[in-house]
């Protein structure tokens, strides 16, 4: 049965996105790391947040730019939207409904994991009690300002227990299973 895990490259100060949705905050930091290596051909599905589907791309100019991870990884990914638009784009199913999309891409996924991208997809599968497991890469920067990895008004206390702690020249990866 596929788990759903939230991977995300952060700011020391919290920040998943800069100001604007900027993402090239990012690109120093996209380096070699063997936990984001090994954890590509175990992701067998996406759920994606509109902002990010549509947002700026840390890989911009570049091979892989409009592909995730990079171009590393490919597979059926499913967008949460609002807005579903007319023509979509081959590969990509936008769903209207934040259960049906998360139903969809665990199905996908079989006993992989589906990896959400966004913070309010993040948000929602702990809202709904379906987050598994965080894996945070921290990149030494501070941002200031920008798109937190978790906000919730008036605060809301999600425990985690630390599965594994990396490092690499470009980031120190956490990895948590959700308790």
């Amino acid at each position: 049965m596929a788990k759903v895990l939230y991977s995300v490259t952060m700011s020391v100060d919290g920040f998943i996105a800069g100001p604007d949705g900027d993402m090239q905050w990012m690109r120093p930091y996209l380096g070699p790391n063997p936990e984001v290596d090994a954890l590509i051909p175990r992701i067998g599905s996406l759920l994606v947040g509109r902002r990010s589907h549509d947002g700026d791309d840390p890989h911009k100019g570049e091979t892989g730019e409009g592909e995730a991870f990079g171009g590393g990884w490919s597979g059926p990914m499913y967008v949460v939207t609002h807005r579903v638009p007319d023509a979509p784009e081959p590969g990509v199913t936008y769903v209207n409904d934040f259960a049906r999309a998360l139903a969809a891409a665990k199905e996908s996924a079989g006993d992989r994991y589906v990896n959400v991208i966004g913070a309010n997809v993040a948000k929602q599968c702990i809202e709904a009690g379906e987050l598994d497991e965080v894996l945070l890469l921290f990149a030494p920067v501070m941002l200031g300002d920008g798109t937190r990895l978790f906000d919730q008004a008036g605060g809301r206390t999600v425990r985690l227990e630390r599965k594994s702690v990396t490092e690499t020249a470009l980031s120190t990866s956490l990895w948590f299973d959700v308790v």
